[in-house]
């Protein structure tokens, strides 16, 4: 399987104070001419506003949200879900070697010893060498969103399931170096990390620097990377056993600490919690089946306070051997948006899907550098003005 030359990132963002990436509906409105420049949260507000004022008794001004179209709501909504997601905790670098049983609870020992068998199914443990790079390319089909309202016992169901195919590209370099172009419905979305910062960029919001620790892609930890996903759970929980499907799994848990969650809150938006489970069969030892949860919490003047619960759950399979390694080439993501509040009876739950496959991988892709990790010159400028002086 022969290597492919690297198109260079060509993009011009606005340039502007850059505000923090934030991991969910991101329905800014800037690129629309005349609007009125909002936040990322206020827009989020306004749009579970509008499918509350659409179908119920909302009464608030929809001149800003009607502004633009459903079909390119509902698609920002999918890939501010769905684009570009990160896990929820930092990879090791060494895991087979953090692996150890010794002298620690039950639970991590277990985890460890499934880990253990995780490498070796995917073929980790018989590799003589380190992979140097990797370059991934494959399809999407991602599902718009249906939204449903409930208040007591009435619920009301809206929206539609017409899909917009897509493609994407995942560039990977040891250590902690990615990057992804994802294009769909005619936006592209482009994200990276160069080992210290991660950033995102969309059409509609521009660039924007992450908060926090430097964290994988979830996308790369869905049986495309067995080495970055085993670092990922290499200090993990073991809950125990359950069943997906027809298969028996080991359920490993890992969640981001308080001092993390706190570091990567907005303004309003305080994260509470960010969990994520692996499924590892019993039978093959492989990773079939990973779900994460994120809540936050919004208190803003004036307004009621505003939970949000994002949890995206993905099917892995179809693992077939590249160059001596077992990579997932196909899967299927549904995810919902839970918006509800203490004061209130009504809640809002919003449910999108994306069915991706991969095409191609390549390992050791020659000519690929750290230059191509590089981020934008504006998310650089802020980081820098940002950071204490010596």
């Amino acid at each position: 399987m022969g290597s492919r030359g690297r198109t260079k990132q060509r993009w011009c963002p606005q340039v502007q104070q850059l505000t923090p990436l934030w991991e969910g509906p991101d329905l800014d409105m800037q690129d629309y001419e005349g609007n009125k420049k909002e936040s990322s949260w206020e827009v989020i507000r306004e749009w579970f506003r509008a499918q509350k004022g659409l179908h119920g008794n909302g009464n608030f001004s929809m001149s800003l949200y009607n502004a633009i179209p459903a079909k390119s709501r509902d698609l920002r909504l999918l890939l501010g879900v769905l684009g570009c997601p990160l896990a929820p905790v930092p990879f090791l670098k060494d895991p087979v070697h953090r692996l150890r049983i010794k002298d620690v609870p039950s639970e991590k020992s277990i985890a460890g010893y499934i880990i253990q068998q995780y490498l070796a199914a995917t073929g980790c443990l018989k590799q003589q060498k380190c992979r140097k790079n990797m370059y991934t390319s494959g399809m999407v089909k991602m599902i718009c969103c249906e939204t449903e309202i409930a208040l007591g016992e009435n619920v009301k169901t809206f929206g539609t399931r017409s899909g917009e195919n897509g493609c994407f590209v995942i560039w990977q370099m040891s250590p902690g170096m990615w990057s992804l172009e994802l294009v769909v419905g005619g936006n592209k979305v482009v994200a990276g990390s160069n080992g210290k910062i991660v950033w995102r960029h969309t059409p509609w919001l521009g660039a924007h620097a992450a908060k926090g620790s430097q964290r994988p892609l979830r996308r790369i930890i869905q049986g495309l990377d067995p080495m970055i996903t085993a670092s990922l759970f290499a200090e993990a929980q073991c809950l125990g056993e359950k069943a997906i499907g027809e298969e028996e799994c080991f359920v490993l848990k890992v969640a981001a600490d308080r001092a993390a969650v706190i570091e990567r809150s907005e303004g309003p938006a305080e994260v509470i919690r960010h969990v994520l489970y692996g499924y590892f069969s019993q039978k093959s030892g492989l990773l079939i089946y990973m779900e994460d949860s994120h809540l936050t919490r919004v208190q803003s003047p004036g307004n009621e306070t505003v939970y949000r619960e994002t949890s995206i759950g993905s099917s892995i399979g179809d693992y077939r051997e590249v160059d001596g390694t077992m990579i997932s080439h196909q899967g299927w993501t549904i995810a919902t948006v839970l918006r509800f509040s203490e004061e209130s009876m009504q809640h809002s739950r919003t449910r999108m899907e994306e069915i991706w496959t991969i095409d191609d991988v390549v390992f050791d892709v020659p000519g690929l550098s750290i230059d191509h990790f590089i981020p934008p010159a504006d998310i650089l400028e802020v980081v820098q003005s940002s950071s204490p002086s010596p």
